[in-house]
């Protein structure tokens, strides 16, 4: 458990793929999300591809990276379903998980908005709780970003959780392939790695 953490509490750890780097410009096309108990114990995953939005267009330059990735292309965009389908699955899936659920990237700043987003647009919810929120999907306070905690328990500059320094064999067996469920086990295996230093922290 991490030090001073006394809830059960699940984190969910969520990588995104995109065809552009602005929610209110580009769409979502694909997201990984593993669940990690505060214990370090895997409790289960959630994968989905959706839909690019109507209102929403690619991005050129993103485009241009996505033709050099044909198979990850595949992955993030074969059998894709409407956002507000998928929505509504991962949040039943997310409100069945134990304890205080919290939101967790790596980084943050990145995916965090994305699924904030979606979630505001489609279930009038957010990645954060809320208190004017009618339904709160994730309940536990403030979201989770991986990398200021690598910093943070490591006490390096936040630029180690960047390069890394950090053990590349914390990725566990997944490769970083850029599709969604590869990206969100690793940084789930990441933050297991993170939750067993945090207890010889205490």
């Amino acid at each position: 458990m991490i030090a001073g953490v006394t809830d059960a509490v699940t984190y969910v750890v969520t990588d995104v793929e995109c065809d552009g780097p602005n929610p209110s410009r580009n769409s979502m096309l694909a997201f990984a999300s593993v669940a990690v108990s505060a214990e370090g114990a895997i409790l289960g995953e959630f994968e989905a591809v959706l839909e690019p939005r109507p209102d929403r267009s690619p991005d050129p330059g993103t485009m241009d990276w996505w033709r050099g990735q044909p198979e990850v292309w595949a992955a993030a965009t074969t059998n894709a379903e409407p956002p507000a389908v998928v929505m509504e699955r991962f949040a039943l899936w997310v409100e069945s998980l134990p304890g205080l659920r919290v939101f967790a990237a790596r980084p943050l700043i990145f995916d965090g908005p994305w699924i904030d987003h979606y979630l505001d647009r489609y279930l009038g919810s957010r990645a954060n709780v809320g208190i004017r929120l009618q339904r709160k999907v994730f309940n536990g306070f403030a979201a989770l970003d991986i990398d200021s905690l690598i910093a943070g328990l490591m006490g390096e500059p936040h630029r180690v959780a960047f390069k890394p320094e950090w053990p590349v064999a914390w990725l566990g067996d997944h490769p970083h392939s850029h599709r969604a469920i590869d990206d969100a086990r690793g940084y789930a295996s990441i933050l297991q790695h993170l939750i067993a230093l945090s207890r010889t922290r205490v």
